[in-house]
């Protein structure tokens, strides 16, 4: 493999990282599955939940956006390990907000993801969430008045 092609591999694994966040960001479920390939799988083992293949993602991402009054995530650069046509890497990730029960959660966690080349571009074949802190403080804060909820 030649640099570029690494390089232009990285660049595009790091994008759909951050296109994930945002499609989850802004509720969008379609999009979100669609970054996964058909048979991919999202695994948060912290609370017992896979979901395998695009529409299980999609049913269990809205399903777990569906808990939160608001929610926030952001991301953070982490490893990717180039092998032709799959790659691993790591996200690291800090996520915070409101449940609809009035709990508030904070958390410092990373996926462990695998992703594969497909005609479409690079897609997640895998993500395992492994939460390494959380905080259930309330939060001091609030959404603005104006903020979308779901």
């Amino acid at each position: 493999m030649s640099d570029m092609q690494a390089i232009a591999d990285r660049m595009e694994i790091e994008a759909l990282r951050a296109e994930v966040t945002d499609a989850v960001m802004m509720r969008d479920y379609d999009r979100v599955a669609s970054l996964f390939t058909p048979g991919g799988a999202m695994r948060w083992p912290h609370i017992d939940k896979e979901f395998v293949g695009r529409e299980e993602i999609r049913v269990g991402i809205e399903w777990g956006q569906g808990l939160w009054e608001f929610f926030v995530q952001n991301l953070h650069p982490g490893v990717i390990r180039l092998d032709g046509d799959t790659a691993v890497g790591r996200a690291y990730i800090q996520e915070f907000g409101r449940m609809r029960d009035g709990t508030s959660h904070l958390n410092y966690a990373l996926y462990h993801d695998g992703y594969e080349r497909t005609s479409d571009g690079w897609k997640f074949s895998e993500r395992v969430y492994e939460v390494r802190y959380t905080d259930p403080s309330p939060l001091a804060g609030f959404p603005p008045p104006d903020a979308p909820v779901a």
